[in-house]
């Protein structure tokens, strides 16, 4: 019984990690293009799933339908993601009990519970959490298969999991290749072989529509950082603390040391861990990321946080070293631990954890705001600020939009034409050009000739610039009316 109170403390534990603080951070790009998405109407949502972003669909879906049953901020949009970490981490109880009972089960549920990489992303109004919840109930049920439940609902299950984690993040099918190998490993027989491929070629065939209709849209695709040889040490970090730039260097390393240590134990005590983990555990936290990087040689895709679901891999692994070390080990080890990740879980809930401090904007035309004053935004998604904090922009005109995103069905405001810019500021006493500048490199281009053809027309309409506010990722200047 007290077991099972402490397997489902785990999950409250994730969802109140989750929840502690997550209107902190502003939101940034991606994220205020699910507010402004959750915002459209249905017949919006879906000419804008029909032309791009389609991969994104079901998540989508889901923010239209919290929105519309509570409100669009920041708060409604992470809540969801933190229900899908405490779901993964239920599923992570589940899952170690399944490999090697109660003990594993607690601790693996504890190690995704607390891990800073997944507060992260229940912070974040994105799919990635629901990619990692799907891929543990995934792995779960591919391991009752294996363990030799011959019950129809398993297999039938799997295929389901495995359409819904590819509707959730597409790079999610990359699981796949690591069960194949789980299965290759253990080589548990014909029979359950056979049954298992049936239900990943169901699965595969329930998301096919999603792919075929991916293939003909230009989907946002995050930049991607050079593969090199300290690729996986890298990501190994970032899914320890992600890319946390306020985190102490000496902190970052005590991380890092105590997982390889725990890691070091499961290898040195292999024969008597169950090989059943390693067979789950070491293809799941391997393979995905090989493949995208191979991948990546033919098109750069490899963002660190398309491997989200790749996390409870390295939870159960390190679980299961840590059960192996000597009590004693153990509780250094923790000990040691503490500190970082409680830093750790403090530096993820600061602005300077986001890109864009979008919430700086809305408190500057709050406090140097007039009746009248219209604004201009320059960048990509820049323009959805605006809808992100309507209430904030509720009476500034934007200059610089012909057509909202939801009107073009696209996920960029349309600008208005360069003629009919110059005519609006001929009018616009007060104008408070907005710029966006943590940008993609693909994108820096464009937005840069844009900012700069704005400031060309502003000179034009007689504005001069009277304040200037440099905050994270966003630029903001007062153009005014001299004398």
């Amino acid at each position: 019984m007290s077991t099972r109170v402490v397997g489902w403390a785990m999950p409250v534990l994730a969802f109140a990690l989750g929840v502690w603080g997550n209107t902190g951070p502003s939101a940034w790009t991606d994220e205020i293009v699910t507010m402004d998405v959750a915002r459209r109407s249905w017949s919006e949502l879906f000419a804008l799933l029909g032309r791009v972003d389609a991969v994104h669909g079901l998540h989508y879906v889901l923010m239209h339908v919290v929105g519309q049953m509570t409100s669009v901020t920041e708060f409604t949009m992470r809540v969801p993601s933190a229900a899908a970490v405490a779901i993964a981490v239920a599923g992570m109880v589940w899952l170690g009990r399944t490999l090697d009972g109660p003990k594993l089960g607690t601790c693996a549920g504890l190690a995704l519970a607390v891990a800073p990489t997944a507060s992260r992303y229940a912070q974040e109004g994105r799919s990635f959490a629901f990619a990692m919840a799907a891929a543990v109930l995934a792995t779960g049920t591919l391991t009752k298969v294996l363990n030799g439940d011959d019950r129809r609902r398993w297999p039938i299950t799997y295929a389901v999991l495995v359409a819904l984690l590819a509707w959730f993040n597409v790079m999610g099918l990359l699981l796949l290749a690591a069960h194949a190998i789980t299965v290759a490993w253990l080589r548990p027989g014909r029979s359950t072989t056979l049954r298992l491929t049936l239900a990943m070629t169901a699965g595969i065939a329930a998301v096919t529509p999603l792919l075929l209709l991916a293939r003909t849209q230009s989907s946002a695709v995050g930049e991607s950082p050079p593969i090199s040889f300290g690729t996986p040490l890298a990501l190994f970090s970032w899914l320890l603390f992600p890319g946390q730039d306020t985190l102490l260097t000496s902190f970052k390393y005590v991380l890092i040391g105590s997982a390889l240590i725990a890691l070091g134990a499961l290898v040195v005590r292999r024969r008597t861990t169950p090989p059943l983990i390693r067979a789950v555990g070491v293809p799941w936290l391997v393979a995905p990321p090989a493949l995208l990087a191979l991948a990546t040689l033919a098109q750069p895709v490899f963002a660190y946080r398309y491997l989200v679901f790749c996390l409870p891999a390295l939870a159960l692994l390190l679980s299961a070293g840590i059960l192996a070390l000597p009590w004693w080990a153990r509780v250094a080890l923790v000990l040691a631990m503490a500190a970082p990740l409680a830093f750790s879980h403090r530096a993820i809930r600061l602005e300077q954890s986001r890109s864009w401090d979008t919430m700086a904007v809305v408190r500057i035309l709050r406090v140097h705001g007039e009746p009248g004053d219209t604004v201009l935004f320059s960048g990509a998604r820049c323009g959805l600020i605006s809808t992100a904090y309507r209430e904030a922009f509720a009476w500034r005109a934007d200059l610089g939009r012909s057509h909202t995103a939801a009107e073009a069905g696209e996920l960029d405001n349309q600008p208005a034409d360069p003629a009919i810019l110059t005519h609006r500021l001929q009018d616009a006493p007060r104008v408070w050009h907005v710029t966006c500048t943590h940008l993609s490199s693909a994108a820096r281009p464009a937005a840069e000739q844009a900012a700069t053809a704005q400031e060309q027309a502003m000179r034009s309409a007689g504005l001069q610039p009277s304040r200037h506010f440099n905050i994270r990722g966003i630029e903001i200047t007062l153009e005014t009316r001299p004398g």
